[in-house]
């Protein structure tokens, strides 16, 4: 038996939401109230956030249907046999047929996330580009999550025609947190100003972006992937951490990957005891900003194993979005930062581009993003920022675009 069925009649009903207008703001409302859980539980699990979105406005009838109103059940998951929560009764392939029941919409957009991520029938889907939001609904359909012929085709038209890809974008790290920052959409309060979203990145000396760390962490010894851990204050003395955690100075340095220095450059994790090769986590998605040392300090695995099985080198600069294996090796080398300032043995095809032909200049027009342009011109969204060194995702109507060919 089908995970999800759905019904006819309610692809129907669906399908006539989507043909009126005026209905198009209800579907607008969805998004704006789940868009958070879509973009941490990709964080959380590497469900695309534009997929979840798109299934939950389709399941839900954009948060209309019986089902969802009375079980806050968002992906239409039935009991089987290993429900033991609270369940309702609701009429689907069969009348009267079991369904989960959620005390809140986060619970249900949780266990979506570990139902697919915990099942060998959709493994394939999470080695698929994260920005591959096609392959995932006809991988869906494949993997028989839904009965409906036309499904993938219903996710892939919500995700086009709501900008869904952008959120998932939000989740990578190679967008703004707000929507309303695409060109086009600025919003204004009420004394002229142009509201900016306060990004997590912050401009170092040479003008590159570094990661500041968004958690708070607790006071005094805690533990990260099972090592004894402390955050540290900039300025703090290494040698006053050594002696009031009874830890040689050498090892102390050696434990973080370090080379010997009075204090700290920066507010930072220091481990107090050796860190493990691997995690209980399949991979990273880099941010910007974020360098391999920095990914085995906030991950608490050893840097030459992250290098080792990344196949990397230690200043190699690393692309926003790409996938850091941190437990096994990778089937390829991470995608590098095209503005990257590498060593002699990185092969310059994976770190530069010479173009010989003149550039297309593109003009912004109200409403288009970095992504939606990349797509339009059938290049990487990388490319194009690296060719007119954009430092962010922001673009202005009216703004012109080098686009090389």
């Amino acid at each position: 038996m089908q995970t999800v069925r759905l019904v006819f009649l309610c692809c129907v009903l669906f399908s006539g939401l989507f043909s009126k207008a005026q209905d198009k703001s209800i579907i607008h409302d969805y998004i704006d109230t789940y868009k958070e859980m879509a973009i941490a539980e990709m964080q959380r699990t590497g469900v695309p956030a534009s997929i979840k979105l798109a299934q939950g406005i389709h399941e839900t009838m954009a948060g209309t249907s019986v089902l969802v109103r009375k079980s806050n059940n968002h992906f239409g998951i039935k009991c089987k046999a290993t429900w033991r929560g609270p369940s309702v009764s609701h009429d689907d392939d069969a009348r009267g047929e079991c369904f989960r029941k959620y005390e809140s919409p986060d619970q249900s957009y949780r266990d979506h996330s570990d139902f697919l991520k915990n099942s060998s029938r959709y493994a394939s889907l999470f080695k698929l580009d994260p920005m591959d939001y096609e392959g995932w609904a006809h991988g869906l359909k494949k993997a028989g999550y839904a009965t409906n012929p036309k499904y993938p085709q219903i996710i892939i038209k919500l995700v086009k025609e709501y900008n869904l890809q952008d959120y998932t974008l939000i989740a990578l790290g190679k967008a703004p947190a707000q929507s309303e920052q695409f060109a086009g959409n600025d919003k204004q309060t009420e004394d002229g100003m142009i509201a900016q979203q306060a990004v997590l990145l912050t401009e170092g000396e040479d003008g590159q972006a570094i990661a500041n760390p968004s958690t708070v962490y607790p006071s005094g010894e805690f533990r990260i992937n099972g090592s004894k851990v402390i955050y540290a204050k900039k300025g703090t003395s290494f040698l006053a951490i050594a002696q009031q955690y009874d830890i040689s100075l050498a090892k102390l340095f050696d434990f973080n990957d370090l080379d010997e220095t009075e204090e700290l450059d920066n507010d930072q994790l220091v481990y107090l005891e050796r860190k493990k090769k691997t995690s209980s986590e399949e991979f990273h998605i880099v941010k910007a900003g974020e360098d391999i040392h920095y990914i085995a300090q906030l991950k608490g695995i050893r840097l030459d194993a992250l290098l080792e099985n990344n196949s990397l080198q230690h200043d190699m600069k690393l692309l926003a979005g790409t996938k850091i294996y941190l437990n096994g090796k990778a089937p390829s080398r991470p995608a590098l930062s095209l503005l990257a300032a590498n060593d002699g043995n990185v092969n310059r095809n994976e770190v530069t581009m010479k173009y010989s032909s003149k550039p297309v200049m593109h003009k912004v027009k109200s409403g288009e993003t970095i992504y939606s342009i990349a797509k339009r011109y059938k290049v990487s969204m990388e490319r194009v920022m690296e060719w007119n060194r954009l430092r962010s995702h922001n673009l202005q109507v009216g703004q012109e675009l080098k686009i090389y060919k």
